[in-house]
């Protein structure tokens, strides 16, 4: 299966191909799937990072690797781990706190 894929890991992905409005290239990404789907299943769901954004309810802003940029949750996709690079970190508790409350105001309340 490769490596070890944790929820909040930052993980380098490729995300070309893409269509549209799509964020593109090689960037860090946010695990979002839960640690039970990326034992098993050979894909996992991811939220793209990028250093260009302006505030929005669903994007948030997060400083990594020294650099400002944004988790962008209005763009979470499930790519196939055959995109991903290599890991590069992960988020802090208070990050995690802010993914998991937008996540349950876009897709639960």
């Amino acid at each position: 299966m490769g490596m070890v894929i944790n929820q909040y890991d930052v993980l380098l992905i490729n995300l070309d191909p893409t269509i549209g409005h799509e964020i593109k290239k090689t960037r860090p990404c946010l695990v979002i799937s839960p640690n039970e789907m990326n034992k098993n299943i050979k894909t996992i769901i991811i939220a793209p990072m990028t250093t260009k954004s302006h505030p929005y309810p669903t994007r948030i802003p997060i400083t990594f690797d020294n650099k400002e940029g944004w988790i962008v949750l209005d763009q979470i996709r499930t790519v196939d781990r055959a995109r991903l690079l290599k890991r590069i970190g992960k988020i802090n508790s208070k990050e995690i706190n802010m993914v998991k409350n937008i996540l349950k105001e876009m897709l639960i309340d």
